[in-house]
Order: C-alpha cells, then sequence, then structure tokens
C-alpha cells in the first residue's frame, strides 16, 4: 500500500539494519577465511577486490533502478537478495561458496546504499544537510553495533555471527517493504526552494564529478586505517586492542557530535563545509608521518574524525544541491561508485607503496593526492558559481 508521506525515521532505521548487519561480516571476512576455510591471505586479499568490485556495481545499478524504474522495486529488490544470501550463508558457509555470498550481499548492499541516499533527497520535511548527517550517523551507529556484536559473538562461534547477521537483514527486509511504498516528490519539498534552471547543468556536474574524484582519494586514504594501518601499530608494540579503540573512539565521537554538523548550515554554506572537511581529514595524514606512540595515533585519528563528520556526509548533500531531482540516482550512485573505486585500489596502493618505499612515503602521496583533488574540486565549484 502507497503511503503519502516519506519519513525520515524508517529512512533512518533502514540505514541503521543495513549497516549493522553488513558490519558484522566485513570485520570477519579476512580472519574467517584464513583461520576457518584455511585460504591464504592472497586469496583473502582477492576477495576483498571483489566485495569492492561487487558494491560498485550494486551503487550503479541502484541509481539507475531508481531513476528508471520504480523506486520502491529499487529499495526491495536488493534488500531481498541481501536477506537471502545471508541466510545462505549462515547455512553453507564453506569455500568457495562463502565468497559467492559475500559478493552477492556486497553488491546488494550497495544497491541499498544508493537508493536509501537517493530516498533521502525526497525528504520533503528536511534539508539535504539535515537529511544526509543523520544517514551519516546512522551509518556509523550500525557500524560500532555490528563490530561490538562480531567481538561478543565470534568467540561462541562464527554460526552466531552469520545467523545475527541475517536476522537483522530480515527485519531490514520487513522495514523496507512496509514502509517504502511512498510517493516521491522528487522537486518538491525542500527541492522547491532552489532555482531548478541551474540544476544539472554542465558547471554543476563538472563539480559532481570533481566532488566524485575527491571521494575517490578521500577513500582510498580512509582504506588504509582499515587494512595497513593494524599492521603499523602493531609493530610498534602497541597491542592489537589500542587499534580497536581508535574505531570505538571514532564511532562515539560520531554518535555524539554529529547532530551538532547541522548546526553549521547557519553559518557556512555546504560547499566550504565540504571543502573545510575534506581540508581537515586530508590534513591529518601529515601528523601521521611522525606519529609513533597510541597517544600520537589517537590525536590523528580525532583530527581525522573531525573532517571526516564535517565532509563526508556533506558531499552528497551538495550534490543534492547540484543536480536535478529527478536523476537524484544517478548522481547519488556516482559517489558512491566513487567511494567504492578508492576502497578497491586503497589497500593495493598501500601495499605497493610500503613494499617499495616506506610508511612515510604512503602518507604523505595520500595526503598529495587528497590535497591536490580538494583544490580542483575547490576551483571548479567556484567557477561554477561564480557564473550562475
Amino acid at each position: 500500500m502507497t503511503t503519502d508521506r516519506l519519513q525520515m525515521k524508517w529512512i533512518f532505521t533502514a540505514s541503521l539494519l543495513n549497516n549493522t548487519g553488513n558490519s558484522l561480516l566485513w570485520p570477519l571476512t579476512t580472519v574467517y577465511m584464513h583461520n576457518y576455510l584455511h585460504q591464504s591471505m592472497t586469496m583473502a586479499g582477492i576477495v576483498m577486490f571483489l566485495l569492492s568490485i561487487s558494491m560498485m556495481i550494486g551503487n550503479y545499478v541502484g541509481g539507475w533502478l531508481f531513476d528508471n524504474w520504480k523506486p520502491y522495486m529499487a529499495a526491495v529488490l536488493p534488500v531481498t537478495l541481501a536477506t537471502i544470501s545471508t541466510v545462505l550463508l549462515a547455512i553453507f558457509d564453506q569455500w568457495p561458496a562463502f565468497a559467492v555470498w559475500l559478493c552477492l550481499i556486497s553488491f546488494a548492499d550497495g544497491a541499498s546504499l544508493t537508493v536509501i541516499n537517493s530516498y533521502g533527497t525526497a525528504v520533503p520535511t528536511h534539508s539535504s544537510r539535515y537529511v544526509f548527517n543523520l544517514l551519516y550517523m546512522a551509518l556509523n551507529i550500525g557500524v560500532v553495533i555490528g563490530t561490538l556484536l562480531v567481538g561478543v559473538l565470534l568467540p561462541i562461534g562464527p554460526h552466531w555471527v552469520f545467523g545475527v547477521s541475517a536476522a537483522i537483514y530480515v527485519a531490514f527486509l520487513v522495514l523496507t517493504i512496509l514502509t517504502f511504498n511512498v510517493k516521491l516528490e522528487r522537486g518538491g519539498g525542500h527541492h522547491a526552494r532552489r532555482d531548478q534552471s541551474a540544476k544539472s547543468d554542465r558547471r554543476g556536474i563538472k563539480v559532481v564529478y570533481a566532488l566524485c574524484l575527491c571521494f575517490v582519494t578521500l577513500y582510498l586514504s580512509y582504506v588504509l586505517w582499515e587494512s595497513i594501518m593494524s599492521v603499523r601499530i602493531t609493530d610498534m608494540h602497541i597491542p592489537f586492542f589500542a587499534y580497536s579503540l581508535l574505531w570505538t573512539v571514532n564511532g562515539a565521537l560520531i554518535m555524539i557530535f554529529q547532530p551538532f554538523m547541522n548546526n553549521l548550515a547557519g553559518y557556512i554554506s555546504t560547499r566550504v563545509q565540504v571543502i573545510l572537511g575534506l581540508s581537515i581529514f586530508a590534513f591529518s595524514f601529515i601528523p601521521l608521518i611522525f606519529a609513533h606512540t597510541f597517544t600520537m595515533f589517537l590525536i590523528v585519528f580525532i583530527i581525522l574524525t573531525i573532517g571526516e563528520m564535517m565532509g563526508v556526509p556533506s558531499v552528497p548533500a551538495y550534490i543534492d544541491e547540484l543536480t536535478d531531482p529527478t536523476q537524484a540516482g544517478k548522481y547519488q550512485g556516482m559517489t558512491n561508485v566513487a567511494m567504492s573505486i578508492g576502497r578497491a585500489v586503497g589497500p593495493l596502493y598501500g601495499g605497493l607503496i610500503i613494499d617499495y618505499f616506506s610508511y612515510e612515503a604512503l602518507f604523505l602521496s595520500v595526503f598529495a593526492m587528497m590535497a591536490l583533488s580538494i583544490l580542483y574540486m575547490a576551483l571548479v565549484s567556484r567557477h561554477s558559481a561564480a557564473q550562475k
């Protein structure tokens, strides 16, 4: 049954469930393949790469379905695929079925991420900045809950992890079926207050491409914290639990302070917030060159988190301001594809630079990439704004 109003609480809850279910699986992938399925680390790396590619394809497909088909079905089908795949994963978890189910889940999650963001652009009662700040908070709360559940359930047995993840995806599917069948007035609501003639012109699209380039470099750098930094920190004789604590601090800071990011709307434009946030994020890799103690790593990660909170959720909001609401799926999907490309390339790039040069060279190189992409985006967006 179609309802008349799109409610933010259901989009928030959907994002929370999706990210909680997913976060039960990704921390376990490498460990389960190596320790339980007795696969090599090389094979685990190949699977992680395939997961990123699967998500990237899902990002594109989800956006295309949202724009060109029925948004409701574009929401339901990926969740259905993810739910079926997690149930099968809980039953058939041996090699190579394990990798197949994960690739299907990653594809479905990529589509769901784009569709949820696209639904967010059609919320009539809130600004884009408010919506995407809430969605980003939902993502991080889901990551915190999911990773904590892995720590509790894995000692009992990996089947418990897969089973709980499947149950969460079932809840996600039920919620989607019951609440996402709404009338979407793309171009109405808060979109109606914008100059539609300025949307999706060449200048705006150039800014979108520049933002996507920023996202590639940003997530190429961010994924280093999820991969090689655990080795870097433990090589300095800092215990692994300290590395895990960094992510707890990251999630806690985002949960506490992300709501306050909405207050910036009254003081700075979305464009300025994006540039400032991404610049702070990029800068955090400079002191990382000199970090050798847990305290220093903690300070660096707090700086990174501040930039992350300010900049990352503002990017889809800025893109929503630049583009035609009837093409929300396409352009929201582009940023998610860029994110997936960065995540796919990052571990390989990091490993090559470390093998042939050093950690310090890696941190300096990713800072340079981010700084150049941010500068390019700032110049393109300034030129675009000046011509309107």
